[in-house]
C-alpha cells in the first residue's frame, strides 16, 4: 500500500505514538507499504512550531532531516495545486487541500484522522480509529 500521512498522523507517529489506532500502527511498520509525506506537510509543523503549539527539538534542519528520512517526498506540482481548488471539499484549509489532493493524484491512501477528509469518495482514505 501507498500511504501519504498527514500533517497530524506523521507527527503523532514522531512524538505521540500511543494516539495512533492499532490498524495504522501496523501499517506504517509494515516494512511492504511505502510511506510518503507532501513538503506541506513539513511546512505545517515548522508553522506550528514558530506559533508554539509544537515544539520541534534543536536545529530545525536537522529535525526535518530526520523527521523526514523514512519518507518518499511527495512533489508539489502545478497540476497539484490545481486539483487542490477543484476537489470538492467544504474545508478551506489549503494544507489539507493540497494533500488530498496529492493523494488523489498520485493514487495514494490518506492516513488521516481528519472526519473532513475521510469518506470523501474522492481519495483512497485509511482512518486513524
Amino acid at each position: 500500500m501507498k500511504l501519504i500521512l498527514d500533517t497530524h498522523i506523521w507527527i503523532w507517529s514522531l512524538e505521540d505514538a500511543k494516539r495512533l489506532g492499532s490498524r495504522v500502527q501496523r501499517e506504517l511498520r509494515d516494512p511492504g507499504n511505502e510511506l510518503w509525506l507532501s513538503p506541506i506537510s513539513t511546512w505545517e509543523a515548522l508553522v506550528l512550531n514558530a506559533k508554539g503549539r509544537l515544539r520541534l527539538r534543536g536545529d530545525l534542519d536537522q529535525w526535518v532531516a530526520e523527521a523526514t528520512a523514512k519518507f518518499r517526498e511527495a512533489p508539489l506540482t502545478h497540476d497539484i495545486v490545481v486539483e487542490a481548488q477543484q476537489l470538492s471539499l467544504t474545508n478551506p484549509d489549503p494544507a489539507d487541500r493540497f494533500i488530498a489532493a496529492t493523494a488523489k493524484l498520485l493514487h495514494l491512501t490518506l492516513v488521516t484522522a481528519d472526519t473532513k477528509l475521510l469518506g470523501l469518495g474522492e481519495i483512497s482514505t485509511l482512518a486513524n480509529r
